[in-house]
């Protein structure tokens, strides 16, 4: 455990999470989500955490196991069709790691999420979180798109509104 990942961690506090996003960009990546989910027969959660505490931290827990934790936490899992997917963002990171459930995740594959984290990590890198974020739910809804066209009969099983911890 490096001591400069753990002074980013204290000193990434909550609210610069809400300061980059800010209730209208929450919105606007809220409307990211439903219009993707129009377009495929899919899930999809997005969740930023401003950085980790306690157990977590000094455990020195990698994101992509914090994201695997919240996957479940949320029950992102848990939809009909196990087509949920993750979107979570360790901001103290900068890291963005994709979970998807069995359903999905064994048509794409870890290569094609780790591009879609990579494009968000570069947006992130300078600057640009909005961007960054919607780009990448537009990129996971054409994956989903293309395994998982719309249904008639489908429904909303999950949250579009993103999840800030």
């Amino acid at each position: 455990m490096g001591i400069g990942r753990i002074a980013r961690h204290l000193i990434e506090h909550h609210w610069q999470v809400r300061r980059i996003f800010t209730p209208a960009v929450r919105d606007r990546i809220a409307q990211a989500i439903h219009a993707g989910e129009a377009t495929h027969a899919g899930q999809v959660r997005f969740v930023v955490e401003g950085a980790l505490d306690g157990a977590p931290l000094f455990r020195n827990q990698p994101a992509r196991q914090r994201a695997l934790d919240v996957f479940s936490h949320l029950r992102i899992w848990d939809t009909a069709h196990n087509n949920g997917v993750l979107i979570y963002l360790l901001l103290a990171d900068r890291d963005v790691e994709i979970v998807a459930d069995r359903g999905v995740d064994a048509r794409v594959g870890q290569a094609g999420w780790d591009a879609i984290c990579r494009d968000m990590e570069a947006a992130f890198r300078v600057g640009r979180f909005e961007d960054g974020v919607v780009n990448g739910i537009a990129a996971v809804s054409r994956e989903l798109a293309r395994h998982f066209p719309p249904q008639a009969d489908q429904r909303n099983e999950l949250p579009d509104q993103p999840v800030v911890m």
